[in-house]
């Protein structure tokens, strides 16, 4: 702690030294900004630390140790020399990278959203699948918490991916495990539509129609929706039943 003197002696010092001073300063930062930083590559992603010794640096508090690895893994790549982002990275140590954040946080949402809304958009099938394989390892952990991250993994499985078969094994998990309050209709159901895009018009029909007959769903324009989309699969199917809404009698399967 400076003295009564020292605060004398540097009150006494011109305003106009200080503020060189302060300049020189402010340029020594910049010129160090400005310098090249040591080459990185992608691929050089160290494997994920052991989580004892996170937990033991975090001494008691992993949350801000997992924001600390989040944040780390976001940069390396950043600071790559890549022509592509994220398309050198080592994803099998990313998916690690993620999982241990998880380990550290289990509230946190950031991992999964990297995953399925940055690392899932590379022009690499290879790659995607790997981030959506650990949306899936992480959502079975805490289904009702993770939903919204497994429904998503669905639609770049339909989408970008054009795998209808995975992106219905990933609809059909939200819906068995993903049976809490606060989990949305849409969610439970995406699996019919994907059904129907599969050409499985038969189960789309049973599934839908169960929606309906379960009284389940509660908002009268979603039930008119579903009635009204029951009838157009039934009209493909050249069934043509008027007015029916629930699943078809055993005899009629």
């Amino acid at each position: 702690m400076p003295s009564p003197r020292d605060e004398r002696r540097l009150a006494q010092v011109p305003r106009w030294v200080m503020a060189l001073l302060v300049l020189a300063a402010a340029l020594q930062i910049a010129m160090g900004m400005n310098r090249p930083a040591p080459a990185a590559r992608a691929e050089d992603l160290p494997p994920a630390p052991p989580l004892t010794a996170l937990r033991l640096a975090g001494l008691g508090d992993t949350i801000p140790v997992g924001k600390l690895l989040m944040l780390y893994v976001q940069a390396f790549d950043l600071r790559a020399d890549n022509r592509l982002p994220y398309q050198a990275l080592d994803y099998d140590r990313l998916a690690a990278w993620l999982s241990r954040v998880l380990e550290l946080d289990s509230r946190a949402e950031y991992p999964l959203h990297a995953a399925v809304r940055i690392y899932a958009g590379v022009q690499d099938p290879a790659r995607v699948r790997r981030m959506l394989d650990f949306v899936y390892r992480e959502f079975v952990l805490d289904p009702n918490g993770r939903w919204r991250w497994m429904a998503e993994a669905a639609v770049i499985a339909k989408h970008q991916l054009h795998d209808l078969e995975l992106a219905r094994r990933y609809a059909a998990a939200v819906q068995s495990l993903a049976t809490g309050p606060d989990v949305p209709a849409w969610a439970r159901q995406m699996q019919a539509f994907i059904l129907e895009d599969m050409n499985e018009l038969e189960q789309a029909r049973l599934m839908i129609g169960g929606y309906i007959a379960s009284g389940q769903v509660k908002d009268p324009g979603e039930l008119r929706w579903l009635e009204q989309h029951l009838k157009e699969i039934e009209s493909r199917m050249g069934h043509n039943r008027p007015g029916k809404t629930g699943p078809a009698p055993a005899n009629a399967r």
